[in-house]
């Protein structure tokens, strides 16, 4: 087969590039740019609800939606292009057309589906989550009854894990990413300290942090000095370690979470609950009817869009040019998605992390 290939390529033949294949049906119109991601997220799928929702955006559902934005935002540019372009008529056509009324039911409808681009990119990226705590509080144990696999080493030994350790996981078909974090602290091995400054990036990354307390210690100052290099903004479950060992203490330990869960990851009792709140956390709702699965550009974009569309909303009366200004701002926002209004950089970026052809 090697030599055949070598014998084909010396008569001119070339290799394919990576996307080669799906970025021509997107140049030939054959596929728009949603379409053409949605091949890469078929072939990359981590399971079947992603598989499911990555066809729906190949087939186009995603598509669809993003063209009946357009197409209301071109009808309302319209009554507002003529606003401008016949001031001396008599006659108010934003009045006349309601395009008050069109645009709050523009706005309702990119919430809708930014709602959902935001659900799909869930299930698509992931859901960032580290595990902080003080050192032996049990944190490799909890990484371990998580992955179901000894993926973390465990030792009474404080500074046993010395570099960030990283699983993926998979909770209702919804990816979790999960790192068991160099307990953080103050160290003079070198080797530890790199790992320690892996582990203060994860934590600037993640979505999410499980912070681990031994009820039987409560909030020790190892804790409290962990909790002060968290991002303020950073969600926390506050989790109550090695429960087999000790009765579950009532309330939390001050850490700024408003979920707590007493978990053992000997026993598994409390891993159920940990992997609802986590789902919930993510803000994942389960499968519908509606979801695709979106990239995290797909969402900036309508979240661009709905900023454009609100500020829309505040011109006056005597700002039409303003109101037209955001209108066109907006779609411009949705074209990038589908491929309308996209520089080539960025289709070279998208097409280049294709496999070899598709």
């Amino acid at each position: 087969m090697e030599m055949l290939l070598n014998r084909c390529l010396e008569l001119g033949a070339r290799l394919a590039e990576p996307g080669e294949f799906t970025k021509r049906a997107f140049l030939n119109d054959k596929l728009d740019l949603a379409q053409a991601e949605g091949v890469a997220d078929l072939i990359d799928a981590s399971g079947r609800s992603a598989a499911r929702l990555a066809l729906r955006s190949l087939k186009g559902d995603f598509s669809r939606r993003i063209h009946g934005l357009v197409e209301d935002l071109i009808t309302l540019r319209m009554l507002v292009e003529a606003a401008l372009d016949f001031p001396e008529e008599d006659i108010d056509f934003l009045e006349a057309a309601d395009a008050r009324g069109k645009l709050d039911g523009l706005r309702r409808a990119v919430d809708d589906v930014l709602a959902n681009a935001q659900q799909g990119a869930i299930l698509r990226e992931g859901l960032n989550v580290v595990l902080v705590g003080a050192p032996n509080v049990g944190k490799s144990s909890l990484l371990n009854a998580l992955a179901g696999d000894e993926v973390a080493i465990v030792t009474d030994i404080a500074g046993t894990t010395r570099d960030a350790v990283r699983e993926r996981i998979l909770i209702d078909g919804v990816p979790v990413h999960i790192v068991d974090t160099a307990g953080l602290r103050e160290t003079d091995d070198v080797v530890e300290r790199i790992g320690i400054e892996r582990s203060r990036k994860a934590v600037s990354e993640a979505d999410v942090a499980l912070v681990l307390v031994d009820p039987r210690e409560g909030l020790n100052e190892k804790t409290r000095m962990i909790l002060d290099t968290l991002p303020s903004d950073l969600k926390r479950i506050e989790i109550h370690s090695k429960s087999d060992l000790h009765a579950h203490a009532a309330g939390g330990f001050g850490t700024g979470a408003e979920t707590v869960i007493a978990l053992s990851a000997k026993t598994g009792d409390g891993l159920d609950a940990l992997k609802r709140t986590l789902l919930c956390e993510a803000g994942w709702q389960g499968e519908s009817e509606g979801l695709f699965l979106a990239r995290t550009r797909h969402v900036n974009a309508l979240k661009a869009a709905q900023e454009e569309l609100s500020l829309a909303a505040l011109c006056g009366n005597h700002q039409i040019e303003l109101f037209a200004e955001h209108l066109r701002l907006a779609q411009v926002a949705c074209g990038e998605i589908t491929g309308e209004f996209t520089a080539d950089d960025l289709l070279g970026v998208i097409f280049s992390r294709f496999c070899i052809g598709k």
